[in-house]
């Protein structure tokens, strides 16, 4: 099921409150920065390779949003 320009229909991501230690969230935060992400995608980076390495990850799972501006189309 597509949208209406043909395009793939987006699933729409869920929003979950997430309680961290300070620390912690610094140290993301940080990680974060030095790899030019938001510490959101950060967290949904982590979380995905750690399915993946557990043999978790449903078949199911949408591929991650892609980083940076989008394409311009000619």
């Amino acid at each position: 099921m597509g949208g209406e320009d043909g395009a793939p229909a987006r699933r729409e991501r869920r929003q979950v409150l997430l309680r961290l230690d300070p620390a912690v969230h610094d140290a993301l935060a940080k990680w974060a920065a030095d790899d030019l992400r938001s510490v959101n995608a950060q967290i949904d980076l982590l979380l995905r390779r750690a399915l993946k390495d557990a043999g978790r990850m449903p078949d199911t799972a949408a591929a991650p949003p892609r980083r940076g501006r989008p394409r311009s189309t000619p």
